[in-house]
Order: C-alpha cells, then sequence, then structure tokens
C-alpha cells in the first residue's frame, strides 16, 4: 500500500517509499532484538540484598518487588552528576545549594521527566526504581522541586549496588546505566543492562543505550533538523 499527501512530488513519494521499506525493515528488525531479549538464558543471582535509602527509611532490594510484580527495572540516576558536566544546576529551591557536582545530571532529569508520566502505565505490569548515589535527602527534595509524582526514588549511597551493576565506573563516576531484575524460585536474577552504553558510539552520536525509551530524542528524529548537533538535554530552557 503506497500513501500520498496534498502536492507531494513524484521525487518526493519515490524517496519516501524507499524509506518506508527500511523503516518496515527497522521494526522487524526491533521485534527480532526484543525477542532474543525474551529468550536469554537466565542471569547472575544477585550476590546480596542491597539495603538502599527511601523515603521511609532502609529497605532491600527485594522490597522494591510489588506483590505479583516479578520484574524490576532500576535506573541509575546520575545524582551526583558526571564530574565533567558543567552544564548549569538547579536554578531555584533547595537544590540550587548544592555545589554542581552534588546536583542531579540534566539528561538523567530529562528522562526521568518524560518517565514520571508512564510510571502509570508501566507499574501496573512491573515494578520501576530509580536509584542514586546521593543522599535520600537530596534525591527527593530535588523531585518535589521537579513535580515528580510517580517514581520511586531511593539512595544507594554506603552500598556497592550502582559499582556492581555498572552504574559507577571504577573510579567513582556515575553511569545512566539501565538494569532489569527478574525474580523466580531461586532469587532474584540480573535479566538484562544497557550495555550497548559501554560499546564506542558512532562519530557524533551519544550510546543511544536506553534510545528507545527516550521520546524527546525520537521526536527529533522525525523533524527536519534531526537532533541537531548543538542541543542537548538541560534542567530548564531560556525562550526569548
Amino acid at each position: 500500500m503506497s500513501l500520498s499527501f496534498p502536492g507531494e512530488s513524484p521525487e518526493y513519494r519515490a524517496a519516501r517509499d524507499s524509506l518506508l521499506e527500511r523503516e518496515v525493515a527497522l521494526r522487524r528488525e526491533l521485534e527480532a532484538i526484543a525477542e532474543q531479549r525474551r529468550d536469554l538464558p537466565p542471569g547472575g543471582l544477585v550476590p546480596e540484598d542491597y539495603v538502599l535509602q527511601s523515603d521511609n527509611g532502609d529497605v532491600r532490594l527485594s522490597d522494591l518487588f510489588s506483590p505479583g510484580n516479578d520484574t524490576l527495572v532500576v535506573y541509575h540516576y546520575m545524582f551526583p552528576r558526571d564530574p565533567t558536566d558543567d552544564r548549569p544546576g538547579p536554578a531555584s529551591g533547595e537544590s540550587a545549594q548544592l555545589t554542581l557536582q552534588q546536583g542531579p545530571c540534566p539528561s538523567c532529569t530529562a528522562l526521568l521527566d518524560q518517565l514520571d508520566g508512564a510510571m502509570e502505565h508501566f507499574s501496573p505490569h512491573a515494578d520501576f526504581a530509580v536509584v542514586a548515589r546521593a543522599p535520600i535527602e537530596h534525591v527527593l527534595t530535588f523531585a518535589a522541586e521537579r513535580g515528580w509524582r510517580r517514581l520511586r526514588l531511593f539512595s544507594c549511597a554506603g552500598t556497592t549496588f550502582s559499582r556492581d551493576y555498572h552504574g559507577e565506573e571504577t573510579d567513582g563516576s556515575p553511569r545512566p546505566m539501565l538494569n532489569v531484575f527478574h525474580r523466580g524460585d531461586d532469587g532474584i536474577r540480573h535479566f538484562w543492562g544497557s550495555e550497548l552504553l559501554y560499546e564506542p558510539a558512532e562519530p557524533g552520536q551519544d550510546p543511544r543505550h536506553v534510545g528507545t525509551i527516550e521520546p524527546v530524542w525520537n521526536l527529533f528524529d522525525l523533524t527536519p533538523h534531526g537532533r541537531g548537533p548543538d542541543w542537548d538535554e538541560q534542567l530548564s530552557y531560556c525562550h526569548e
């Protein structure tokens, strides 16, 4: 089936149909990758029931699984941010009192802004948790200032959780890893991690390790100018 739109030229339609063939192939490949991911053999058992901090005190990793859910997705929030990140920090509120390097990563924050609204649809089927190395008080204060309502937030300060699951470099620098865990009869196992983060990116591209769940970047890809070479996520934007 070939569509057409008002006023388009034959050259446009030919080019668009050629692109559509590649889009169909990409859809097929994404489905095949998802199936291959689901068919992974059991991952490694989680070595300990890590103790995290929440708004209600200490909780264990196993406590993050809701009754009836056997899957937990964990995003390692770069809070504190990467030491080389010099983008502006929070401009107001208590979080503005943090030093730049104590504060949150703008890119991670942009992703979580987008995922906060998705949680109402996702959480009945699987659990999602945001884990940062910052003190839980810093995380909760910034979340309130940001207006997040549905994300579950935790601190892994004082544990090796982020380092064990590659949300932290050996030198202590944070990394925005996404990990998925599955709980079965024999315990909690690691199912999948966004290891693409650690693979060399193509020239001029970022790792795109969680690219399929980033609405803003995917929207840019649909526009004439694309992602653009000079734009990056910020905690706030000035519109003239």
